[in-house]
């Protein structure tokens, strides 16, 4: 059983450039852009662009709008493979090893909170699951339902309590197990090994006002559904499915239900569209918890030149290489 400390992480000598920010920001285009000015290469830092023939759902940057960029982790793995938080770090650590090793500055990119903290200070290792435990609780909730989990969770672990939806039973169980079979909260534990940014890493937030973030986010949703989103859905489908981790990628249960005939195209698109904008909060509300990240709003007018200048002007001001 693990003791509770956190996965470690290496200590780096050299700055790695993170560029993060909500989805729709335009953070693949500028992180080319500012790869080139340095001689970088980039990692990704999403949890769905890793998975191979999911491109138009995901906005996967295209072989010409990389522009001879490497691109790491991107199409590494099967659509029914799964992809956790351990394994993304231990994954995206070694491609910076290897990018360093041979001279090259490394960039993350993508807005996938949960796997840029990870990378930063390590993955949390908490005790392995109790099956009997686990039982238990899921017999409590057949009968009393899940808010009767969620009010012993706070009086137990009231930040978590805070922080976790009534709702999601999942992460309700597993804070409650902690505490279980350790004596202690969650939050406490988490508290012990979450830190400030490193010192090297140089994180940037890459936003825009909330009416101009939403209309990028419809147009990104309508390009998906005019651009091919359930043709590569049917071809998804037809070669083996989704996993647990990829069938949670924005946009391709609606596809699969207008292919269905269950969902007409438009409400599929407007749905997508509110649930993305949904999902962008949530991610600004992660940003936020940052120490130390240097936030870029985009401004009217600005093109990825002036935003990657910006994002440039960071990573100098921070001593990374010019």
């Amino acid at each position: 059983m693990s003791n509770g400390t956190p996965h470690s992480v290496p200590d780096l000598r050299r700055k790695v450039l993170i560029l993060t920010g909500t989805t729709a920001s335009g953070k693949d285009a500028t992180a080319v852009a500012v790869a080139e000015a340095i001689g970088a290469e980039i990692v990704t830092l999403d949890s769905m662009k890793v998975y191979r023939g999911m491109d138009v759902g995901t906005d996967k940057p295209t072989t010409g709008e990389r522009r001879g960029v490497p691109h790491h982790l991107l199409d590494s793995l099967s659509p029914l493979e799964p992809m956790n938080l351990r394994r993304y770090v231990d994954a995206a650590h070694a491609a910076v090893a290897d990018i360093h090793a041979r001279g090259r500055e490394a960039v993350l990119t993508g807005g996938t909170a949960l796997y840029l903290k990870g990378f930063l200070h390590g993955v949390f290792e908490g005790p392995a699951a109790d099956p009997v435990f686990r039982a238990a609780l899921r017999a409590e909730y057949a009968e009393l339902g899940s808010p009767a989990l969620h009010e012993r969770l706070k009086v137990l672990d009231p930040t978590a309590a805070l922080r976790l939806h009534p709702n999601d039973r999942k992460r309700v169980e597993r804070a409650l197990e902690v505490h279980a079979l350790t004596g202690k909260c969650l939050t406490e534990q988490l508290g012990q090994w979450r830190s400030a940014v490193p010192a090297w890493a140089v994180v940037s937030v890459l936003t825009w006002p909330r009416e101009v973030l939403y209309e990028r986010i419809n147009e990104r949703v309508q390009r998906m559904f005019e651009g091919g989103i359930l043709e590569e859905t049917a071809r998804l489908l037809a070669s083996g499915g989704f996993g647990p981790q990829s069938g949670q990628a924005l946009g391709y249960a609606e596809a699969q239900a207008v292919l269905a005939g269950s969902m007409s195209k438009g409400d599929a698109i407007a749905l997508v569209q509110r649930r993305t904008r949904l999902f962008a909060r949530k991610q600004l509300t992660w940003f936020r918890s940052l120490e130390s990240a240097h936030w870029i709003e985009g401004e009217a007018g600005q093109g990825v030149p002036e935003l990657a200048e910006r994002v440039l002007h960071v990573w100098r001001m921070a001593g990374g290489a010019a």
